[in-house]
């Protein structure tokens, strides 16, 4: 068996296993060391969980294959950029995710700047309070649209099997990481936040300021956000005292339970509400 073959059988358990197991270490450190209170309704933990369940469920139906699956065919058809030119295994790898992860970065930074996207990704971004959760807590439909950008990615680029799994991985990982209400020393957050988004460096994305809410859109790495003027240090409030979610939407009914998030799309935007998508206008944005 192939390294591609032996990666497109255990992908799944990859996945799902390294998955787990980061859960488990970040709601244990948010208990021993968290960065803000934590009286959080455990009815909000379970219905973020409850959306990861419905759009895992969704993805399966509707889109019957992988990002890997895709990476097999794109390996075997010799698709792709990066099957086009003669490049070290290794060198290919990091290519695809560099720049995998750009593309996330960019598909963050349109969700927030086209309308009827930030529809869907204010699901994310109203969530009261800033845990692990908050990583995995999406609108199905901003789930298969993002599926949907990475296979074009994946296809594009030809991606290279090794490259999209340590990538997904990754991504999982980081996601769970940088949304963890986690207290990590101040010189620790410096030194990391050069290599990976840390949760200091994310959660002022997650503030209810505007300005601040359209800064730090990485998830995996920082450099995009400091390369394209997006990267915002600290939060003015500082990170006790600032306020995590959108402004227009505090009532539990429509931020915490499954029915309020599932609808919260249909909701029309305000002008208020738009101000988190006018990236364009800000002084502080693109």
């Amino acid at each position: 068996m192939s390294l591609n073959d032996w990666f497109l059988a255990h992908e799944t358990s990859i996945r799902l296993g390294s998955f787990v197991i980061i859960l488990a270490v970040m709601v244990l450190w948010e208990k021993r060391f968290p960065r803000r209170p934590t009286s959080i309704p455990f009815t909000r933990w379970v219905n973020n969980m409850a959306l990861m369940v419905i759009y895992t469920v969704l993805i399966r139906l509707v889109i019957p294959v992988a990002t890997i699956d895709v990476a097999g065919v794109v390996h075997e058809q010799g698709w792709g950029i990066l099957n086009l030119i003669e490049l070290p295994f290794a060198v290919s790898v990091a290519i695809a995710l560099i720049t995998l992860d750009f593309i996330i970065w960019l598909q963050h930074v349109v969700f927030h700047a086209v309308p009827w996207l930030w529809r869907l990704h204010r699901v994310h971004h109203a969530d009261l309070h800033y845990d692990a959760t908050t990583g995995i807590r999406f609108h199905p439909l901003e789930i298969l649209l993002s599926v949907g950008i990475k296979f074009g990615a994946i296809a594009l680029l030809g991606a290279p099997v090794i490259a999209v799994v340590i990538f997904e991985v990754l991504l999982n990982a980081t996601s769970l990481f940088n949304h963890g209400n986690i207290a990590l020393p101040r010189g620790c957050d410096r030194l990391l936040r050069w290599v990976i988004v840390t949760p200091d460096m994310h959660r002022v994305h997650h503030s209810i300021d505007v300005h601040e809410s359209n800064r730090n859109f990485g998830f995996n790495t920082p450099w995009w956000d400091r390369l394209f003027g997006t990267y915002q240090d600290q939060p003015k409030l500082g990170h006790q005292e600032m306020t995590i979610g959108i402004l227009e939407y505090r009532r539990p009914h429509d931020v915490v339970s499954l029915g309020g998030l599932l609808r919260l799309p249909l909701r029309p935007l305000t002008p208020d509400t738009t101000r988190y998508c006018a990236i364009a206008s800000s002084k502080n944005s693109l």
